[in-house]
Order: structure tokens, then sequence, then C-alpha cells
């Protein structure tokens, strides 16, 4: 979220998905019964030191920092809300006044503050309290949250401790103060939200936590049909060039495809200010990301990565809320798998909803030029993003070797445009796939394609 879209909020006013708080030295005390009601409806935006009708108050200075970890820690109390879903706040300056926002997803759990169910709607946040009204919430989240499914056959020693043990470190990288990071295994487990209880009355392990924690074994005697598959089709269109696939944990797995997107995808050169980063990452873990968080798990349907010649598709079954392609500018995020989303979160390998689309807008122009990404929500939700300008770099260099084996680095880097540094990276990749060898030292050789 940046400030021009808190700027659009402000100017649009509160509505089903939007709600200001006047908060200058002490959280409101209704703020848990709206964090409530988002979980249970459709998600949405606070906005600490608004006023309703869309003033910026602003929070005293000496308080933002309670405000934060008061947030966090409430959140994470399930005297305050049960069960907990772990929130955080992030400050921004307006009018030269501080203000904070919290984001809240749509969550796959029904929850209480104080003991009371909340749901929202455009007038606000209504207290629940027919037995019949929270039993529809519960079946149209079970409906579509298939990631809470309950298997209360499954117990703790089917799980992989390593698996928690990493997990656990993986948090501790992202944030060495983390509330769950003092909790046993079980305990752990349960505040991510990988135990519940079901409507039905059956308690126990979910399939989230089946994906995430579960041996190869336990995965496929419950999710059979499970797997993601990753095809290279650059120059066997009917078949395949390489194929990986996954059919392990959620943790494993991403690392695995991350793997062999590194290994078939080029990451040009770039500098943000005077550092050097990988573009190929700021964009490739959020689709992976993506893909992971997002599919339906059920289906029988694999999540199909496939790298063309000038493109990349990633294609994973979904249950459709939009149908069609996504605008970017008119997209209300959500979270297909709440509790898979927030733990990839805690893990460090996405950032907040929604910001996985952002960043490969941002990025791609940078990756290449005229590169473009499209998202389509339907049956199957699908990534497309074209690759034709990074394709064609290699076929350039490629091109310049051929007329001359003795060019230099440096007559490289002007005929094509880019930097030094830049075909060197290309070079050194080319090199390792078999493309070219350089025969003879630096100075005085020459290259063999």
């Amino acid at each position: 979220m940046d400030t021009k879209q808190i700027l659009d909020f402000i100017k649009q006013g509160e509505d089903k998905k939007i709600e200001f708080k006047q908060s200058a030295n002490k959280l409101p005390g209704n703020l848990f019964e709206t964090i409530c009601a988002f979980l249970n409806t459709e998600g949405g935006t606070i906005l600490l030191g608004i006023s309703d009708k869309g003033k910026v108050i602003g929070i005293d200075k000496n308080a933002i920092n309670k405000f934060k970890i008061d947030i966090a820690n409430l959140s994470n109390n399930p005297q305050k809300l049960d069960p907990v879903f772990m929130l955080t706040a992030q400050e921004f300056k307006i009018d030269e006044k501080q203000i904070l926002v919290i984001k809240v997803p749509e969550s796959s759990m029904v929850h209480k503050t104080n003991n009371e169910v909340f749901i929202r709607n455009e007038d606000g946040d209504y207290k629940v309290s027919q037995l019949e009204r929270i039993a529809e919430i519960v079946n149209r989240k079970k409906n579509y949250f298939s990631e809470q499914t309950v298997y209360p056959n499954v117990n703790f020693n089917d799980f992989d401790v390593n698996l928690i043990k990493r997990a656990k470190n993986l948090i501790k990288i992202n944030n060495n103060e983390h509330h769950w990071l003092e909790l046993n295994d079980k305990e752990f487990l349960s505040r991510a939200g990988f135990y519940k209880k079901s409507n039905n009355g059956d308690e126990g392990y979910t399939l989230a936590a089946i994906l995430f924690f579960g041996t190869d074994e336990l995965i496929q005697s419950f999710v059979p049909a499970y797997k993601f598959d990753a095809l290279v089709r650059k120059f066997n269109i009917d078949r395949y060039d390489d194929r990986l696939t996954v059919r392990t944990n959620l943790i494993d797995a991403y690392d695995l495809l991350m793997g062999f997107i590194e290994k078939h995808v080029n990451d040009p050169f770039y500098l943000e200010g005077t550092t050097r980063i990988s573009l190929r990452s700021k964009i490739f873990r959020e689709l992976i990301s993506n893909i992971i968080a997002h599919r339906e798990y059920l289906n029988a349907s694999p999540a199909v990565i496939t790298i063309f010649k000038n493109k990349i598709e990633f294609k994973n079954p979904n249950n459709p809320k939009q149908h069609g392609i996504i605008d970017p500018k008119h997209f209300t995020p959500y979270a297909k798998n709440p509790t898979i989303s927030k733990f990839m979160l805690q893990l460090g390998r996405v950032e907040e909803v929604g910001s996985g689309m952002k960043n490969v807008y941002k990025y791609l122009p940078k990756f290449a030029k005229n590169t473009k990404a499209e998202f389509i929500d339907d049956e199957f939700f699908s990534t497309l993003v074209d690759l034709e300008t990074v394709e064609k770099t290699t076929q350039k260099i490629i091109k310049l070797i051929k007329e001359n084996p003795y060019i230099s680095r440096k007559e490289l880097a002007k005929k094509i445009r880019i930097t030094s540094d830049g075909v060197k990276y290309h070079l050194s990749k080319m090199k390792e796939k078999g493309f070219i060898k350089r025969i003879g030292p630096d100075k005085g050789g020459y290259w063999e394609i």
C-alpha cells in the first residue's frame, strides 16, 4: 500500500471495506469489532487517525509504537480475538500527521471478539447472535475455503517435526521477535491456524497443516491428486525440454519451483539506487507464492508453470470470484487460502495480499522492455508473463558472436545497448547452459557456439 492509495481511500470515504477510526493516544474501544467483522466477511482496511468524515486527525507520535505493539499482541491473544489472526499496522504520514493502516484479509474461519461474532455491511459492523446466521457464515466459508477442512484422524505425530523447525527458523529470519517463536510445536500449529473445530463438532488438524508439515505419504493419502508441474517448452512444444513434478510439502515446494525458475529464466543486471537486486526474484517469488497460496487443493487438476520461448504461464485450479481479466487499477485482492497466505507472509515468502501483482507490474518493465503481464480469474487462475525481450537479448548475443567470434564484452554492450555487467551476466548464463564456450584467454581468445 502507498500514500496515493490511502488518499484515494480517504477521498472515497467509508464503505463495506474501508473504516476510519479517530484515535489520538489510545486504541479505539471498538477496533476489534471491526477487525472481527472484516475477518468474517470480505476483508477490509482500517485507517487509524482519521475521523468518520475523512479528516486527518493523526496519532500522537508518542503513541505510534505502542499502538503497533498492542495491535500485534491483541490480535495474537485468544482472549481478545478467537481464533487469533496475526495482524500488523503500517505507519504513514498524511498532511504531516502520522496515521496507521491495518490491512485485514477475509479469513477462512469465523472469529469472535469478547465472545461475540461480528459481520460487515455497507453501514458498519453488526453483531450476530442468531445461531442460524452464524451457521450460514460457517457454511459459506467451508464451501469456499477448503484449506480449513478438518481431518480428526490426523494427529501431531503424523507431521515432520523438522519442517516445523524449518518454518520457525524462516519466521525468525523474517522477524526475530515474532510471538510464535516462544511457543512449543503444538501451540505453534494451533496459534498459526492449523488446528480448529469444525461446524459439525469435529476437532483436529486442517488440510493446510497437512500441506505444510505432512510427510509426502501423508499428503498423498489425503490429497492424492495434489501436484505442481513445471515445464520448459522452448523447443519441444508438443512435449517438453525439461520437467519438474512436485508432490511434497509447501515449504519445499516453494524452493523447488523457485529453483526451476532460476534454472531456466535469465536475471538481467539491475541496480535499485546503488544496490544490485534480482529482478527475477522480485517478480517470480511473488508468482510462485501466488500459485501456492491461491490454488484449490481439493481440485484434481494440477497447478502448472510452463516456460515457453517468449512467455511464462502460471495456471492453478481456482474458485473464481471475479471472472475475466483483472484490471490492476480496480482490483480488490483476496486470499483464496487465508491461513496458507498468512503463513507464507510470516515465512517472509510473500508480502501482504495483493502485493504480488503490484510487484510484478512494478518490476516487469525493468526486467525487459515492452514486457507485460496479464492476470485472469476463472476456473483456472492464469498469469501470463511476456518474456520476449529477455530471450531476444540472448539471441542478439549469439548473432553478434556468429558474425565476430572475437567480439569483446564492451562491444557487445554497445551494440545491444545494455551494461557491460549485463552482458557479463548473459554470457555467464549462456556458458552454464552450454550455448557458448570461451576458447583461449579473456584477451586474445574467442567465442565458440
